[in-house]
């Protein structure tokens, strides 16, 4: 079967943007449920604490009707009493059109990412004592092209120079320190978040760290555990979700979140849950829990065997399982790993920080610090690339639509591949190449990435030939070339992102049609906090729980209108030990 191409459509380039050098490079975990921020110290990499003084910052955004943001716990606390203004779990719409409504306003989910990012970077900035203005954004693996430069564009946003993005699997495979060890090793990173799920499998040999094949999947996570604890819930009362408020929604994920991490073993859960006027209560199995998780436990075992297979291994060739991602500690996911594996995972390191520490190693590898031996690190294409191309099935007939894979998904990058291709028309005067990345036989189903035509001497169909040349780098820039074999003619295009793309100016110009909205000032963080955590906290309580509690937020309040820092202080802390001990009843 010969394969011809297609013809006949307008060249789109896009140019590329360029930004100033600077020296500051710091390692960003921009995670669905948590982010992270670390940095390269004397001792190694080293978490930095936000405001608050946690290492994790919830990835939750808030606007309120007057353009201020809340970024982190804040802005979670907002979301059981402002649901209209709160939004979480954006990662998982990066790339898309998909846009969020908060306050009456609209926002893209690298908007919202670059509110994540911008609070970051100021804890860093204040952390360090110096201006932060890059970083390496850590990816899931399994991020397309599309998904890769929204993430760029999200960093560029908050201020951020993005030159080097890492996948989270190696990032954590640098983090754990995996190029310490003295024999060869194949080992596989399980990468469960809150809303992506990755499979890498890695090999080390002396000093080369090499990503052999990566599955997953961008829609699965966490937050589906926990989804299906609170419809467990749900089934027990004979409710369905759609009769449930906002407020009453929001509430039921924060208890199924708790239950979900509570169960274990052979132990069983009782959820409460406030529901109108009356507080609902209901017993959760372990072994009812696993049952009705077991399609996501399906979900999770496809991509397990497809990067095996695509790394020509069995489940007896990894050494070593690697767990990343605050999933993992759930005790279903890893009964259901040592069961598939029949070995112990590695579990020597906080799944939540190991992928912001590998990021700042690889950040003190791009500064070329002393203290960093130098590792070798290889990726691989994630997702194939091609082209679409006319088939001919039969002796003069042919079918159009068809793709044609040029760098197959899983090859080491950087790649570069040659296919020659023939006109598929008498006459034919040019030829049209469509970039396209996906699995997909079919040329429709696959994303597109841009285009170019190439003008070719008139002669009968299939005696004239081009040859397209795809060569794919570290950084995810892709250049295309074609070249008409007969006259030597060439024409190339580099692309650097997809349609939506922003440029330097159009990047400059969003900036500056956010700068209405301000990020709270970080000396009022645990004053708003603690008092939203108190009127969350007071809506969800009755009788005399909620009378006691409105005296602790009276007393907290009059403090705060005195002006009097240690009264503030010693209130707030009063207040703060109150909501703990009743959130622990």
């Amino acid at each position: 079967m010969k394969r011809l191409l297609l013809m006949d459509a307008k060249q789109r380039v896009r140019p590329a943007a360029r930004r100033n050098e600077d020296s500051m490079i710091v390692g960003i975990d921009l995670g669905t449920t948590n982010s992270l921020i670390a940095y390269f110290s004397e001792e190694g990499p080293k978490i930095i604490p936000n405001r608050l003084g946690k290492n994790l910052t919830p990835s939750v955004v808030s606007v309120d009707e007057e353009g201020n943001v809340y970024v982190g716990e804040t802005a979670r606390e907002r979301m059981s009493l402002y649901p209209d203004s709160v939004v979480s779990a954006f990662k998982r719409s990066m790339g898309t059109e998909r846009q969020y409504s908060l306050s009456g306003r609209m926002y893209r989910p690298e908007e919202l990412s670059s509110f994540v990012l911008r609070s970051l970077k100021e804890d860093a900035e204040v952390f360090l004592g110096e201006e932060v203005t890059e970083a390496v954004i850590s990816v899931p693996a399994y991020f397309d092209d599309k998904r890769r430069k929204a993430t760029k564009r999200a960093g560029e946003l908050a201020g951020l120079k993005v030159e080097r993005m890492i996948s989270e699997p190696t990032a954590a495979a640098v983090a754990y320190g995996l190029y310490d060890k003295t024999r060869d090793t194949k080992f596989l990173v399980f990468d469960l978040g809150g809303g992506t799920f990755d499979v890498s499998i890695l090999e080390l040999y002396h000093n080369i760290l090499e990503v052999r094949a990566v599955a997953g999947d961008n829609y699965l996570g966490g937050e589906d555990f926990t989804e299906v604890m609170g419809k467990l819930f749900l089934q027990k009362q004979k409710m369905a979700m759609s009769s449930l408020s906002e407020k009453e929604q929001v509430r039921l994920y924060k208890q199924a979140e708790k239950a979900k991490i509570a169960i274990g073993g052979d132990s069983r859960v009782s959820m409460k849950c406030l529901i109108g006027e009356q507080e609902l209560e209901a017993e959760i199995t372990h072994k009812e829990y696993e049952e009705a998780c077991e399609e996501l436990l399906s979900k999770i075992r496809e991509p397990v065997k497809k990067s095996l297979s695509d790394a020509g291994l069995k489940l007896g060739d990894i050494d070593e399982i690697l767990l990343i991602g605050g999933a993992t500690r759930l005790s279903i996911v890893r009964d259901f790993l040592i069961r598939l594996f029949r070995k112990f995972p590695d579990t020597n390191m906080n799944p939540d920080e190991a992928v912001a520490l590998g990021a700042a190693v690889q950040a003190a590898m791009k500064e070329r610090r002393e203290e960093v031996r130098e590792v070798i690190l290889t990726d691989v294409c994630s997702f194939t690339l091609g082209t679409e191309v006319v088939v001919e099935y039969e002796e003069g007939k042919f079918e159009d639509g068809h793709f044609c894979p040029i760098i197959e998904r899983n090859t080491v990058i950087p790649a570069s591949h040659t296919e020659r291709m023939y006109t598929v028309r008498d006459n034919q005067d040019k030829v049209r190449v469509r970039v396209l990345q996906g699995e997909s036989r079919f040329a429709r189903n696959n994303l597109y990435l841009g285009e170019m035509t190439i003008e070719l001497p008139k002669a009968p169909k299939g005696q004239e030939s081009v040859d397209v040349t795809y060569t794919y780098d570290i950084n995810s820039l892709l250049e295309v070339e074609v070249k008409v074999v007969s006259t030597g003619l060439t024409q190339k295009m580099i692309i650097k992102g997809v349609d939506n793309t922003m440029t330097d100016e159009e990047i400059a110009r969003r900036m500056e049609e956010l700068a209405y909205l301000k990020i709270q000032p970080r000396d009022q963080e645990e004053n708003r906090l603690v008092l939203l955590r108190a009127e969350r906290m007071y809506e969800e309580s009755l009788g005399d729980k909620r009378r006691n509690l409105d005296h602790y937020i009276n007393r907290f309040e009059a403090a705060l209108k005195s002006g009097n820092h240690q009264e503030i202080a010693d209130s707030r802390r009063e207040l703060a030990e109150f909501l703990d001990e009743d959130e622990d009843l």
